[in-house]
């Protein structure tokens, strides 16, 4: 009896270390989705301030320490390429935080019956 408690109780510590690291996991992911939210409606609105500018107009980019003259379609095209490659970010983190909670739910459902196992054979062994 003892051994199978013992048995119950690294199967239920095991499962337990594999559903906290998956918390850290996803918490890394939520971090990552919010710096890719930010990102994106930030490129957003500089589309949008591009948008507004006539083909006159002289737009700057700055690389480094130095404003370089840069032509407005190229900004724009550029500006719409980085929000384009942030919402396949997006997607793909969200597929992935989804996934995660599925993993998550199996984790919390095997931790349940694991825990009611252990309490049973605890029990008996008295």
């Amino acid at each position: 009896m003892d051994k199978e408690v013992a048995v119950l109780q690294r199967k239920l510590e095991a499962e337990l270390k594999n559903f906290q690291d998956s918390i850290k996991e996803y918490s890394k992911l939520v971090q990552t989705q919010q710096q890719l939210d930010g990102q994106y409606f930030e490129n957003k609105s500089i589309l949008e301030e591009l948008q507004m500018l006539k083909p006159t107009n002289t737009v700057y980019k700055l690389y480094g320490p130095v404003l370089v003259k840069q032509d407005l379609e190229e900004s724009k095209q550029n500006v719409g390429k980085r929000i384009e490659y942030i919402s396949k970010e997006l997607k793909r983190c969200a597929e992935n935080i989804s996934q995660l909670e599925q993993k998550q739910d199996k984790y919390r459902a095997n931790l349940q019956k694991l825990q009611q196992q252990f309490q049973s054979q605890k029990a008996m062994a008295k």
